[in-house]
């Protein structure tokens, strides 16, 4: 492989150029003399074989060609500056990657509001997601592949702080069996009609949650899954509310009309994988506490 005869120091400067309208402005934005500035646009071209810039009076504009070489260029210096801030950032320790296990009854819109916020405090740091159901978070925690844990139970020995409660709500489609019978319910009649569930994501030790008399159950994996199926009318089930909103508002589901049990709630607890996380690790929980914390409200 050969080594190139320019340097990103001569495109920058080449780039100062054009932003600041001309050589002494150039200059002067570089903290450089005005020569050193002229010297090393006049050696880039002679090392690329053509002319870059055309002077306009006292301006520099670039030519066709210097248009397309530095555009070209502007992605190597935008691509050296992300390299300079993640060598920065491993040096304060700072891990390359961030390792999350995140419970499906989370709202995604609050965990994608702070991922977004996240990218933008820590973007030489990558996230890894996975979405879990009940134990798979725990599971996550217990066999340290996960860094930072969103789960419903804190495993012993481990801590979590609670982040919110989620409300879960009985639902069915408006014209099922269960909302046909025009009265409260109880367990007897869900115990005739078809349940929806959804399956743990864990594997060493699985757990049912609820109320699961259903003589009849669909397991799925999918929470929206789940909620489209009792949107078509195939069963009934307990939701997060947050979910499915926006469905009961256009009353292509409702409330199951129980004697006791139609709502209730789940906590969240966010919980660390080792006992000293790392700065990423840690600034992301600090990140996604604070989005809770503001948008708490939506979801009680």
């Amino acid at each position: 492989m050969s080594i190139p005869r320019t340097t990103l120091e001569q495109w920058r400067v080449l780039q100062a150029i054009v932003e600041h309208g001309g050589f002494a402005q150039a200059a002067e934005a570089l903290h450089r003399s005005q020569s050193s500035v002229s010297y090393m646009v006049a050696r880039l071209r002679e090392q690329v074989g053509v002319e870059l810039l055309v002077l306009e009076g006292r301006k520099a504009r670039l030519t066709d060609a210097g248009q397309a070489l530095l555009a070209a260029a502007n992605e190597l210096l935008r691509d050296a500056g992300r390299l300079e801030r993640l060598a920065a950032s491993l040096g304060q320790g700072w891990e390359p990657e961030v390792r999350m296990a995140v419970d499906v009854a989370f709202p995604t819109g609050l965990l994608v509001q702070a991922l977004a916020r996240y990218t933008d405090l820590a973007a030489q740091t990558r996230v890894q997601l996975k979405e879990v159901v009940l134990s798979g978070a725990e599971e996550a925690l217990l066999t340290h592949t996960a860094d930072l844990v969103i789960g419903t139970r804190v495993p012993v020995g481990h801590l979590g702080d609670l982040l919110l409660d989620v409300e879960f709500v009985a639902l069915a489609h408006p014209a099922h069996a269960l909302h046909r019978l025009g009265r409260e319910l109880t367990t007897e009649d869900l115990a005739r009609e078809l349940q929806v569930v959804l399956r743990d994501s864990g594997t060493q030790h699985p757990r049912d949650e609820g109320w699961l008399g259903a003589r009849q159950r669909w397991t799925v994996t999918a929470m929206q899954t789940s909620l489209s199926m009792v949107a078509s009318g195939l069963g009934f089930a307990w939701l997060p509310r947050h979910l499915a909103q926006r469905h009961i508002d256009e009353g292509t589901v409702l409330p199951l009309p129980l004697r006791e049990g139609g709502r209730r709630r789940v906590p969240l607890y966010l919980m660390y994988g080792a006992t000293e996380p790392g700065p990423a690790t840690r600034r992301l929980a600090e990140v996604i506490t604070e989005e809770v914390a503001a948008d708490t409200h939506r979801y009680r």
